[in-house]
């Protein structure tokens, strides 16, 4: 299955472009530009550093940023516009990045939010080592809890947000990992079941350890977040893993799924939530169109994840996508 194996992007170097590209430009939404920055959260014990990109209300004119074939539109730094917002963190999937979603975080900045988006140690485009290792879906959610304190605390404009309004956006196995937060608790059992059943799984080294009685995967959840966007999750969960889950979710499943993804994976969730969430579903589109769309060069070297079934306009899906996101936290914080 694509999911334990999975590249993410077939072209590092245009996505490190992307990826640099962000670092001084956003996406314009209305009459707004989303300020852009990114931050570091220093390593701690065991725990290594953490990069991140930030998007903050702005309220300065943004300019056209090019970049090679790209041209977006933003403004680095921009002074945060606003007082006790709340805060979006952003969970990517497998090999993802931290501006997977960035035309997402560029609408919910534009709207009065904070938005912080983490690179996965270990498990990015860039640096995949950890990819197979269980314990990943232990330090994925101790990511996002660090980048909240460091938000909130550490950050230099942290007098600019609410500390009691955070929301978490999560994508694959950032959908996971944004279960995991509001307190769904693994199932190993359950995963091998879904995972694994088949002959050849002995090949996959997640199946040969989820193949153990002893194991356990034990994320720890933040009770600072209160209300989650989760989007195609990758489903290591039981009928019993949510009972402890109280916050409002907003739940997108793609008719055709994708990377270890399928649509019974997400309405199993569906079900098991003790709060009905507020489902969507992307029909006739796969997994990856919950990315945001593709440059053209991108698109030509990296087609699995740009190029999306035919019927399917992901810029057009992408201003329904966005909206509805916008309006569930703003309802929600």
């Amino acid at each position: 299955m694509r999911y334990f194996s999975a590249i993410y992007l077939s072209s590092k170097r245009i996505f490190s472009a992307l990826l640099l590209s962000s670092l001084v430009v956003g996406t314009n939404w209305q009459v707004q530009a989303a300020g852009v920055q990114s931050v570091t959260v220093p390593a701690h014990d065991a725990m290594p550093e953490l990069t991140a990109m930030v998007w903050t209300p702005c309220a300065q004119p943004s300019g056209p940023i090019k970049l090679g074939s790209f041209e977006l539109t933003g403004l680095k730094n921009c002074p945060v516009l606003g007082q006790a917002l709340p805060l979006i963190v952003i969970s990517h999937g497998d090999s993802g990045s931290s501006i997977g979603h960035h035309d997402t975080a560029a609408a919910l900045a534009d709207a009065g939010f904070v938005v912080a988006a983490v690179l996965h140690p270990g498990n990015n485009f860039a640096d995949n080592s950890r990819q197979s290792e269980l314990s990943i879906f232990e330090t994925r959610p101790a990511d996002i809890s660090r980048l909240i304190n460091f938000m909130t605390q550490d950050w230099q404009q942290a007098t600019h947000l609410n500390a009691s309004k955070v929301g978490v956006f999560g994508f694959s196995r950032g959908g996971y990992t944004a279960l995991a937060l509001i307190g769904a608790k693994p199932d190993a059992a359950a995963s091998y079941q879904r995972f694994c059943s088949a002959w050849w799984s002995f090949v996959i080294g997640h199946c040969r350890q989820l193949d153990d009685a002893d194991v356990t995967i034990s994320p720890v959840a933040n009770p600072q977040i209160k209300a989650a966007v989760v989007v195609d999750p990758l489903n290591l969960f039981g009928e019993h893993s949510f009972t402890a889950v109280s916050v409002p979710v907003q739940l997108w499943s793609s008719e055709l799924g994708g990377d270890g993804v399928t649509l019974a994976h997400s309405q199993e969730i569906k079900a098991a939530l003790p709060i009905s969430p507020e489902y969507h579903s992307a029909n006739g589109a796969g997994h990856f169109v919950f990315l945001a769309p593709c440059p053209a060069e991108l698109a030509a070297e990296a087609e699995e994840i740009c190029v999306d079934p035919t019927g399917i306009d992901r810029s057009a899906f992408h201003r329904e996508f966005n909206t509805q996101v916008v309006r569930f936290f703003q309802e929600k914080l």
